[in-house]
């Protein structure tokens, strides 16, 4: 059979019909089939990475907030701290006087200034057949200008250089007297910190304590100082 043009031609067709139906079949194959795992762990991970972004800016913007709120707190404080008036400061100034006083009362610091000294002996005579126990300083005496002292405004008293305060015992154990657990013997001094002239005039006064302590046959010598120091209570002494 004799092969004609328009047999070639049609078979060229038919060539290039067949190579066009292929070549969309594999890009439709292509398309329809899923995504290759390296894809579509990529895009996992862009999710994943943007919702972790998305949960930090979240996170910041919940910390300006609060610190914003906290600079509004302090700019309060300040504005009234700005504003106290006179009056304020003065309370302030005398609350603090009024802890550094109680401190030196209860004895936690070193007290020193102008003050008096006042020292307790034994009768220097003795009557033949008398009690040696009417003669002699008993604590109820050393307490007796000890407690006169505090309320007469001092600031600090020791007894034989101890240190005391309101809470301390004093006991009396023979001729000896124990303060807080120290051992002191006579002569007695008592040391008071304050205005000098005042706490004489307190010990001083008619039948007050000096006039009680010559009655019960105690020896009595008051001395003022124009400087005492005091080691804090309870400190171990030198």
């Amino acid at each position: 059979m004799k092969v004609k043009g328009k047999h070639i031609i049609l078979s060229f067709v038919l060539l290039v019909t067949g190579f066009i139906l292929a070549l969309s079949y594999e890009i439709t194959s292509e398309r329809s089939s899923p995504l290759q795992p390296g894809i579509e762990r990529q895009w996992e991970l862009e999710d994943e990475l943007r919702n972790q972004v998305i949960m930090e800016q979240t996170t910041n913007r919940k910390l300006q907030e609060d610190l914003r709120l906290f600079q509004a707190q302090v700019r309060d404080l300040e504005s009234n701290l700005a504003s106290m008036d006179e009056e304020k400061e003065v309370k302030a100034q005398n609350l603090l006087e009024d802890i550094e006083r109680l401190r030196k009362i209860v004895g936690q610091v070193e007290v020193e200034g102008p003050g008096i000294e006042i020292a307790l002996e034994d009768a220097d005579y003795m009557p033949d057949g008398a009690n040696p126990n009417d003669y002699i300083v008993h604590e109820f005496h050393i307490q007796r200008v000890v407690h006169e002292l505090f309320v007469a405004g001092a600031e600090a008293v020791a007894i034989n250089g101890y240190r005391i305060s309101h809470q301390s015992y004093i006991q009396c154990t023979g001729p000896v007297i124990r303060v807080d657990g120290n051992t002191s013997s006579a002569p007695f001094l008592i040391t008071g910190i304050g205005d000098p002239d005042h706490l004489e005039s307190a010990l001083t006064l008619p039948g007050g304590v000096q006039y009680q302590l010559v009655n019960d046959e105690i020896t009595v010598r008051i001395q003022k100082k124009n400087m005492i120091t005091l080691d804090p209570y309870l400190s171990e002494r030198g």
